[in-house]
């Protein structure tokens, strides 16, 4: 690693990621299908419906919006 390199904070592949999706896209996983990131981490079922319509992904921080 070199100086430049420790300087730089990490961050999770997804943490800046906002998704807006439908019912037609329950059950809602993370990753989503046809992500290009399908494979940063385990995929995860995530309860949007019983979470007031938002739910952010453990792993990643990415945020999943329910839209009707």
């Amino acid at each position: 690693m070199t100086v430049t390199d420790a300087a730089l904070p990490l961050k999770p592949a997804n943490a800046e990621n906002r998704y807006e999706v439908t019912r037609a896209d329950l059950p809602l996983s993370c990753p989503m299908p046809g992500m290009h990131l399908w494979n940063s981490h385990p995929r995860v079922y995530l309860p949007i419906e019983t979470e007031g319509g938002e739910s952010v992904c453990s792993y990643c921080g990415a945020r999943y919006i329910l839209r009707d």
